[in-house]
């Protein structure tokens, strides 16, 4: 897992370098285009944890402030900076096969800051397809549990893997890579962007400690966002 997560960074990395380094001054088109704006969607959200938890997928909202820099244009390739404060609904949705009639849902709230390279193909006005890429902070809210069945009864979990219930968010720093592909149309009235991203989780919410309950506890979503930039300088 440590050099799945230093792979994944090192890719991170590398993406950054590329999209903003001035490598060859001859062959870009510098450009100073500010865009600001907001952005909103849904999560399909579910958790990695070990020892494992079946699932289905918890949807949830998100939504927020999104600022773009574009600076160069290699050739058709248009490379810039992506930088947005989110309020976002993570967690998980149990698929409880136990012979009771349980449910369980955790919906956890957090304020998420994504850093990301933006790359795009197209035209200055128009359809562009792009692509968004880097590092993702988050720092936990707040959370709602929610229990269904009567009467509840936790006798028969797979494995008796019945820590999660109740127990407190431990770790409330979180940080994980993003990345997504989308379509921008591009008009005299403002930019509209259609994405879907993926957020891996790298940190854990539970401490994960031999001697803890959870070796592995960190979020992954899907998500599918809809985003109105205006732009400030081009």
């Amino acid at each position: 897992m440590i050099r799945l997560h230093s792979y994944i960074i090192s890719i991170t990395l590398a993406i950054f370098i590329l999209t903003t380094s001035n490598v060859n001054a001859q062959i870009s088109d510098m450009r100073n285009n500010l865009a600001v704006g907001i952005n909103g969607g849904l999560n399909f959200s579910s958790v990695s944890f070990s020892p494992n938890i079946k699932q289905g997928t918890l949807q949830g909202v998100t939504g927020g402030i999104t600022v773009r820099y574009i600076s160069e244009k290699y050739f058709s390739m248009i490379c810039g900076l992506q930088m947005e404060l989110n309020y976002s609904q993570k967690g998980w949705k149990e698929k409880i096969e136990d012979g009771t009639n349980n449910t369980y849902q955790r919906t956890l709230n957090y304020v998420e800051i994504p850093f990301l390279a933006h790359v795009a193909f197209g035209k200055e006005r128009g359809m562009r397809f792009f692509i968004n890429a880097g590092p993702q902070i988050g720092f936990f809210i707040n959370d709602k549990e929610e229990k269904g069945g009567d009467p509840w009864n936790t006798n028969y979990r797979p494995n008796n893997v019945i820590a999660q219930y109740g127990k407190s968010i431990e770790n409330k720093f979180e940080y994980g890579i993003a990345g997504g592909l989308g379509l921008e149309l591009r008009t005299e009235i403002g930019n509209f962007l259609l994405e879907g991203r993926y957020f891996y989780g790298l940190s854990d919410f539970y401490h994960n400690s031999k001697s803890d309950e959870f070796g592995r506890s960190g979020n992954s979503v899907i998500s599918g966002k809809l985003t109105y930039l205006f732009d400030l300088s081009k």
